[in-house]
């Protein structure tokens, strides 16, 4: 594992070019990932426009404020994401601010496609879920724990609706996103928080 995890941070984006990747490939009609279709540059296409908002309006709370600034351990925070991905959009500038408030947490994001050794290492329940946070001691190169692909809220959502109605269709997608809305990456910040403190017992 030490070995996929190495590669992939050698390879790995910071945010910012994260971010240009996925914009540079919109405007030749492209997202990420190994396959491409116009629903996909859609769902990419929606996705910067989220990620443009949340960058502006999402607040870290003061209580989680302080947690952060209270870590001792140095870590990335490895996330494997691609920019189609609605969840990831929704994540992924809540990760930055929080990366960005600690001194102790270093942002780095790698695509799926091209990542697959480390995609199969953090499966979901059998399947290739995104966005996934691996969280990697920067001293000893080990990772510690990981989170994702979405908060328990979210989660919650989309399994009862699975239940229900047999699909994940174009309705449960939207009450996700209102979810999302609604939560203000707030869920995300205190299950984040819990799982770091506790690492650091």
């Amino acid at each position: 594992m030490k070995t996929t995890v190495a590669k992939a941070l050698f390879n790995s984006y910071t945010y910012p070019v994260y971010r240009k990747i996925v914009s540079d490939l919109l405007v030749e009609g492209k997202s990420t990932g190994n396959e491409q279709s116009e629903n996909l540059t859609h769902y990419s296409t929606l996705n910067e426009t989220r990620m443009n908002r949340l960058e502006k309006t999402m607040k870290i709370t003061d209580e989680n404020l302080s947690k952060l600034q209270s870590l001792k351990n140095e870590y990335i925070w490895l996330v494997i994401a691609e920019g189609w991905c609605a969840d990831g959009a929704q994540l992924l500038p809540v990760f930055n601010k929080m990366a960005n408030e600690s001194d102790k947490i270093e942002l780095k994001i790698v695509l799926r496609d091209e990542n697959e050794d480390l995609m199969n290492l953090f499966l979901t329940n059998g399947t290739r879920a995104v966005p996934k946070l691996i969280i990697v001691n920067k001293e000893t190169g080990n990772v510690c724990g990981n989170w994702g692909p979405r908060p328990k809220g979210a989660n919650d959502l989309i399994r009862n609706y699975k239940e229900k109605f047999g699909i994940v269709d174009e309705t449960a997608k939207a009450d996700l996103q209102l979810w999302y809305l609604h939560d203000k990456g707030v869920s995300t910040q205190d299950e984040l928080i819990d799982l770091m403190l506790d690492l650091e017992q």
